[in-house]
């Protein structure tokens, strides 16, 4: 190669990655970019490049066989399938050079398989037998063990969990290190606390179900006796939200009123309230919940089922819902500007508690599909809103908020 030819490839090449430095916050001044690290860089753009020129992509539209009471977990996956990051961080195998663990990652394998019979460029099969998928994860997690209904949250949850710990960035043991003290927040603002604790988090657990799925949720406790205010934050991958009574449950509800019965200022009573770090005694307190960091899959579950003294029992108020422009920004940090959400899946659930049944709904880009396991038929819009809406799925849309 003549050597001016050379000389404009290197600085090609020092000019994207000192791009790709400034946009993940790094001072290209300070970072040392040798060769190894320019041709290296290069071949992993042309590496992504080739993986999404390879990623061919068939309708999605198809079902999901019921392989004994698994209604539950073929709309979970469905909704899944149709959460666009997942779905492609699947079919390229991202996650295998992604993982820090040497171990098999058995079910992500499992349910990587199951995605690409959905959507499969071929359109071989209508159906879908999820079966072995279903084996392993009970195997992983025996508490699903058995032919019984199971709950569509519960099981998201679960789910969204052990595929995180098998693809997980970080070592499942880190070196054991001398314990310290829990360093002292108060002299520092609520974002710097939040921004600490959220980079403690990522030490121990991070994973494209941490990118996608997991958000932060800020508890301000505030003390009646000295006013002294003490925030914890805590993880989360899913709004659980009760769902206001109603005396005619035929009455509606909106979503806003679910957030704001979520998110309201609780009285907690002095034997029921936390040690105030002040008074370092227990006090007449208020707590209130709100959301720190967004997450860009944003999934909301109504709180349908719910213990009354003698058994469990569902709500059948009808929540409505908005299918876009969703706005969580008065629910996160003082003024963080709208943010914004957009439906692109939901699970419906029908029936009674002891007996009923799991459809999912999904954006396709003609429409809204009905996944009913193996039928697939095309439904109108206005059919997504009923009483028998149980799990939203949003994806974030535009954010005014700090991700950092």
């Amino acid at each position: 190669m003549p050597r001016a030819a050379s000389n404009h490839m290197d600085n090609s090449c020092r000019a994207l990655c000192r791009s790709l430095l400034n946009q993940n916050g790094l001072q290209p001044e300070s970072t040392d970019i040798s060769q190894s690290v320019l041709y290296t860089s290069l071949m992993g753009l042309l590496l992504v490049a080739d993986r999404e020129k390879e990623l061919s992509l068939g309708s999605g539209q198809v079902g999901l066989r019921n392989v004994g009471n698994t209604c539950f977990l073929n709309s979970i996956v469905q909704c899944l399938s149709h959460t666009r990051g997942l779905r492609d961080y699947c079919l390229t195998k991202t996650y295998q050079q992604d993982m820090c663990s040497s171990q098999e990652p058995e079910l992500m394998n499992e349910f990587t398989k199951v995605l690409e019979g959905l959507w499969d460029v071929n359109g071989g099969d209508l159906t879908i037998n999820p079966g072995k998928f279903y084996r392993v994860f009970k195997e992983a997690v025996p508490y699903f063990s058995g032919y019984s209904q199971q709950d569509a949250q519960e099981f998201l949850r679960f789910l969204l969990d052990q595929l995180h710990t098998e693809i997980n960035r970080r070592p499942a043991q880190r070196p054991s290190i001398t314990t310290t003290p829990e360093t002292t927040y108060n002299r520092f603002r609520i974002s710097e606390e939040a921004c600490a604790m959220w980079k403690k988090h990522l030490d121990r657990d991070d994973s494209v179900i941490v990118d996608l799925f997991s958000g932060q949720l800020r508890s301000s406790l505030h003390c009646s006796v000295c006013s002294h205010y003490s925030n914890t934050f805590d993880v989360f991958c899913d709004l659980s939200l009760p769902i206001p009574k109603r005396a005619d449950p035929r009455t509606g509800v909106t979503l806003r009123e679910c957030l704001d019965l979520f998110s309201q200022e609780e009285k907690l009573e002095q034997e029921n309230s936390p040690m105030c770090e002040r008074c370092n005694r227990r006090t007449e307190s208020t707590k209130r919940l709100s959301i720190q960091r967004f997450p860009r899959i944003l999934v909301i579950h109504l709180n349908r089922f719910t213990m009354t003294r003698f058994s469990f029992c569902k709500s059948t108020v009808p929540v409505s819902f908005p299918l876009t422009d969703l706005d969580l920004g008065p629910f996160g940090p003082v003024d963080c500007g709208p943010v914004l959400y957009d439906l692109y899946a939901l699970c419906n659930h029908v029936g009674t508690v002891n007996m009923g049944h799991y459809t999912a709904a999904c954006q396709e880009e003609e429409g809204w599909c009905c996944y009913n396991d193996s039928c697939v038929t095309q439904i109108p819009e206005d059919q997504l809103q009923s009483s028998q809406a149980y799990v939203l799925f949003y994806q974030l849309k535009s954010c005014m908020a700090s991700r950092k």
